[in-house]
C-alpha cells in the first residue's frame, strides 16, 4: 500500500470520528435541551398571575379520568412521524401485525400502526381479518421526556422500510430534518402548557377518599391534603381548577386553611387569576390543534 492510500485511510478515518462525535454532542444537547424544557420551571406563569403557586414536578401517574381513548390514538402528524405504506392488491391484517412486530417491540407504546381498507383509518389489534390498501406507521416524537433522539427516528424509518420490502408496499416518509425541527419547536411550545397547579388544605383533618373521581389528584399529607390538577391532561383546566378550588374551601371550612407550596393562604382574588391563567393555556394549546385531556395530550403529555 503506497504512502498517498494510507494517508486517505488515516484522513477518512478520522472524518468518520468527527462525525461519530459531533453526532453525540448534538444527542447530549437535544437532551439536556429536553430536560430544560420540560423541567419545574414553569412557576413564574402562576406568580405573575398573582397566584404565588409553585409548579411541581410532572407526575408520572395518569388521573383515573383522563385514560380513555388513548388505546384508539391514530397516527397524527402533529405529534408523530409517519411513514404510509401503499400496495394496489392489499395487505391482509395478519401478516401487517406479523412484520410490525419488531417495530413495536423495540419502540413499544410510541409506536403506532393503522390501516385503510378506503373506509376510513383504525388501529390495527391482534386477530384483525381485515385487508388494507394503506397503513401508516409512526414514531412519537414528542412526549415529556423530550423530542425523541435522531439515531431513534433513523432506526424506525429504516425498519419501517424494512416492513414495507417484507409486506410488498411501497413508502411515503416525510424528510426526517423537518420533521425533527417542527418536533423541537413543538417541545418548546409545550413547555409553557405543561403546568400542574397544587392547592394544600392543612389545619385539618380530611378524607382523601371522598373526593375519588374527581379531575384532580388529592394525596393526604400530615397536616392535611393536596390537590394537584395536571392542566394539559385535564379536560376544561379552568373549570376543573374552579371545581378543586371549591373543594379546598369546604375542606378547609372554618377551623383550616387554603394555602400554596410556600405556606400562604389564597384567597378569591388569587385563585380567580390562577383559573384565568389556565384559560389562556387551553387557548394556547387549541390555537396548535391540542385540546387539554384529548388522547392527543394524553399522549403528548406522557
Amino acid at each position: 500500500m503506497t504512502d498517498l492510500q494510507l494517508g486517505l485511510l488515516a484522513i477518512g478515518g478520522l472524518v468518520v470520528a468527527a462525525v461519530l462525535v459531533f453526532n453525540r454532542v448534538q444527542e447530549r444537547k437535544a437532551g439536556r435541551a429536553a430536560q430544560r424544557a420540560f423541567a419545574s420551571g414553569h412557576a413564574d406563569v402562576l406568580l405573575d398571575a398573582k397566584a404565588a403557586i409553585e409548579v411541581p414536578e410532572p407526575m408520572p401517574s395518569v388521573p383515573a379520568h383522563a385514560t380513555g381513548g388513548v388505546e384508539h390514538a391514530l397516527p397524527d402528524d402533529r405529534v408523530d412521524y409517519v411513514v404510509v405504506l401503499r400496495t394496489a392488491s392489499g395487505m391482509p391484517g395478519a401478516a401487517v401485525l406479523e412484520a410490525w412486530r419488531p417495530l413495536e417491540a423495540r419502540f413499544g407504546r410510541r409506536a403506532l400502526i393503522a390501516g385503510s381498507d378506503g373506509s376510513g383509518w383504525r388501529r390495527l389489534a391482534a386477530g384483525d381479518l381485515g385487508s388494507y390498501h394503506s397503513l401508516r406507521a409512526s414514531l412519537q416524537m414528542v412526549s415529556r421526556a423530550g423530542v425523541v433522539p435522531d439515531g431513534e427516528l433513523i432506526e424506525f424509518r429504516a425498519e419501517a422500510e424494512n416492513m414495507a420490502t417484507r409486506i410488498g408496499a411501497n413508502v411515503e416518509a416525510p424528510e426526517m430534518r423537518a420533521a425533527l425541527e417542527g418536533a423541537r419547536e413543538l417541545d418548546r411550545a409545550c413547555a409553557d402548557a405543561d403546568i400542574q397547579v397544587a392547592l394544600h388544605v392543612v389545619g385539618v383533618a380530611v378524607d382523601a377518599d371522598a373526593l375519588a373521581g374527581r379531575p384532580f389528584h388529592a394525596t393526604l399529607r400530615e397536616d392535611g391534603l393536596t390537590l394537584t390538577l395536571d392542566v394539559a391532561r385535564t379536560h376544561e383546566p379552568a373549570r376543573a381548577f374552579e371545581a378543586m378550588a371549591r373543594a379546598g374551601r369546604q375542606l378547609a371550612g372554618a377551623t383550616g386553611r387554603l394555602v400554596d407550596d410556600r405556606g400562604r393562604v389564597l384567597d378569591d382574588r388569587a385563585l380567580a387569576a390562577i383559573e384565568a391563567e389556565l384559560e389562556s393555556v387551553k387557548m394556547a394549546l387549541g390555537s396548535r390543534g391540542i385540546e387539554p385531556g384529548s388522547p392527543l395530550a394524553l399522549r403528548l403529555f406522557s
